[in-house]
């Protein structure tokens, strides 16, 4: 009996740097929950009183989002509530471990728009049975992700974060409304993973959140960074 070949994986996506031919490698995704407070009270939850926690996606979660082009995204098997969540995404260019707050934009490539793509009904009935978020938050092609605005500071606090759903406003808020801060999320993580290069952090989504449908266009806008466009099909 022969044994099976070698497979041959595909490789990592890359994602577009801004006004630069030069493509950025993901390595793997880290993402925040409930970091702001109203969308963690619409999830009902009281954000005053919990610590910061994260899940991740797995690489084959993340689709490259071009500047100008509409992407088709798949809606996922096994839900009947897919949900938008528009997020700032950060990209590490350095990483380390227990790397101090006060360093820790010394770590930053850039910022790009994202979407959190949520199999809402798989993730509630693993919070109610105490099992991981996989099923609800890391189904293929579910993190969107933008072309990259190359950035050594922090993105301004009253820089706005918008999403639409066939061009009506679901969600609108200001990045300055993060419970923790870019650089404190990357030295909690550092505390339990060591960050690589490649590294990206989903920074969390304010309120807002809601159902989407097959057929249906969602487009993230965050002040500072290049917009995107999905679909879904």
């Amino acid at each position: 009996m022969h044994a099976p070949a070698i497979p041959v994986l595909e490789p990592r996506p890359t994602l577009a740097v801004a006004e630069s031919t030069a493509r950025f490698p993901v390595r793997r995704a880290f993402c925040i929950g409930r970091n702001y407070a109203a969308h963690a009270r619409e999830m009902g939850h009281d954000p005053d009183r919990e610590p910061p926690f994260f899940f991740m996606k797995g690489a084959e979660a993340i689709v490259p989002v071009e500047a100008g082009i509409e992407t088709p995204i798949a809606y996922p098997p096994g839900t009947s509530d897919y949900h938008h969540e528009a997020e700032l995404v950060v990209a590490l260019a350095r990483g380390g471990r227990d790397i101090p707050e006060a360093q820790a934009m010394a770590c930053v490539f850039g910022y790009a728009a994202g979407l959190d793509m949520t199999r809402r009904d798989r993730q509630a009935e693993a919070k109610t049975l105490g099992r991981p978020w996989e099923i609800g938050k890391a189904a293929d092609q579910s993190g969107p992700v933008g072309p990259l605005v190359p950035a050594a500071a922090a993105p301004d606090p009253a820089a706005r974060i918008r999403l639409f759903v066939d061009g009506s406003a679901r969600q609108d808020s200001v990045l300055g409304a993060m419970i923790w801060s870019i650089p404190e999320q990357i030295a909690i993580l550092s505390r339990f993973f060591e960050l690589k290069p490649g590294d990206l952090i989903f920074t969390g989504t304010p309120e807002g959140v809601s159902a989407v449908a097959r057929g249906q266009t969602i487009r993230v806008e965050i002040d500072g960074v290049t917009p995107i466009a999905v679909r879904l099909v």
